[in-house]
């Protein structure tokens, strides 16, 4: 199965800017790879909530469309909230 959802790149980076995304609904991210520049990225939260809930999800490629552009990635780390059913960050490794 393929997953295909929207993001926007960031601009401003750090731990108050991140706070301030969560508390706006959007999931700070970041997607690296070999041989290519980190890009720090944010999305809506009720995009992605839904769908890491496949365990397929974590194991194919993903296509992130980012400002137009569709990037494909395979998730590499997820960090939730302790108690909350919240997704706090994403790191994406470039596919």
């Amino acid at each position: 199965m393929s997953y295909t959802f929207n993001a926007q790149t960031r601009t401003e980076i750090g731990k108050g800017s991140s706070r301030r995304l969560r508390h706006a609904g959007q999931v700070p991210a970041v997607i690296y790879g070999a041989g290519q520049e980190p890009v720090s990225i944010q999305m809506a939260h009720k995009d992605i909530i839904n769908l890491q809930l496949n365990d397929d999800f974590y194991t194919s490629d993903l296509t992130i469309v980012l400002d137009g552009k569709e990037i494909k990635v395979r998730v590499q780390a997820v960090q939730r909230h302790a108690f909350k059913p919240m997704i706090e960050h994403f790191d994406f490794k470039f596919a």
